[in-house]
């Protein structure tokens, strides 16, 4: 298999799929702060994973792989020299001078480029059919950064593994808390989407030696015809992550969930159901009960959660996003609107604060 180069603008959840292109041999570089670079050029990056019947989580040193990952700042990047750009940055953060500018560099170069966001660029959106998304800038940071992207050239990969930065941890290690898998949607151009396929079968393959055996590693990366698939998280996002937003405190993800079962399927359903009238078929989406399960094991605050309880003036708004859309629907739904109006406010507080 051809050798990839693969340009990742993110590097702390970003540094959960280089580690898998590694292992295939392809070479990988991330774009992240000048702290970051400094550390991933030196060290390399470490991503630690459980492994179901396995007492202690494996370390993936990516010093010990085949591949090679560098790290940079986005000054003098060209895209043009990448076979594919993958996003793993918050959304607000693509405003930012400089990944601003390399953004706006990738649009133009047509290079396929896979979001791993969880808020789907407004390209993106541009894909699904009847969807007014002009009505839709609001729910972005800055919605001017997706101008110059062909639709075509973009897809989205649900960041459906959970991953973060410990904070006693240095910089260059991630710790995946959910090991589960990233689903992709095809691209319009087939020889794109064979890019995405390649590294699924190699994903796949992959084998790490634990020391006293060969094992499978979790967090494989799935490729789906439907543009839809990715649009599963929705759910999950509105009846967990936003929730752990309280008026004076951020709880768990767990608590935001099972704390009142009922109203959180509600919500869930009610999410799915806007998927489907959207054009997802039924087995594009996760039932609820599995989503339950999982939640069970988010012990922490969702990062949307934590950031808005750090002070952070702009998070992406994924439940601002999904509201708008169910409003061209004509959905409305209790639980969701008592959400973007909890974010709304602390967003507020957090601006006023900064100001």
């Amino acid at each position: 298999m051809a050798t990839q180069k693969v340009l990742i603008m993110g590097a702390s959840y970003g540094s959960l799929l280089a580690s898998k292109l590694l292992f295939a041999g392809h070479e990988v570089t991330l774009i992240c702060l000048p702290a970051e670079v400094d550390a991933i050029n030196s060290d390399g990056i470490r991503v630690r994973m459980p492994i179901r019947g396995r007492p202690a989580p494996v370390e993936i040193d990516s010093r010990t792989l085949p591949g090679k990952v560098t790290a940079a700042a986005p000054a003098g990047i060209n895209p043009s020299d990448y076979d594919l750009v993958a996003l793993a940055m918050q959304e607000p953060q693509y405003r930012s001078p400089g990944v601003r500018e390399l953004l706006d560099a990738v649009a133009k170069s047509r290079k396929p480029c896979m979001s791993i966001m969880n808020m789907p660029p407004l390209p993106y959106l541009k894909r699904i059919p009847g969807l007014n998304t002009d009505q839709l800038h609001h729910c972005f940071t800055d919605a001017s950064v997706w101008a110059n992207f062909d639709p075509g050239c973009l897809t989205l990969c649900s960041p459906d593994p959970q991953a973060i930065r410990m904070p006693d941890d240095k910089i260059n290690v991630l710790t995946v808390t959910l090991p589960t898998n990233f689903k992709a949607a095809r691209f319009d151009s087939e020889a794109s989407t064979n890019i995405m396929r390649q590294f699924q079968r190699e994903i796949e393959a992959i084998r790490f030696d634990a020391g006293d055996a060969l094992i499978d590693l979790p967090v494989k990366l799935k490729v789906h015809d439907s543009i839809f698939v990715p649009l599963a998280k929705w759910a999950m996002l509105c009846t967990g992550n936003y929730r752990c937003v309280h008026k004076d405190q951020a709880v768990s993800i767990k608590e935001a969930v099972h704390a009142d079962l009922q109203a959180s399927q509600r919500v869930y359903d009610w999410v799915r159901e806007l998927c489907l009238l959207l054009g997802a078929r039924p087995d594009d989406l996760v039932p609820f009960e599995k989503y339950a399960a999982a939640a069970n094991g988010l012990i922490r605050p969702s990062s949307a959660a934590r950031a808005l309880f750090a002070g952070a003036p702009n998070i992406e708004r994924v439940d601002r996003l999904v509201q708008s859309i169910a409003a061209q629907k004509g959905m409305r739904n209790a639980v969701l609107d008592e959400t973007v109006a909890l974010v709304d406010a602390r967003l507020e507080q957090n601006r006023k604060a900064a100001a």
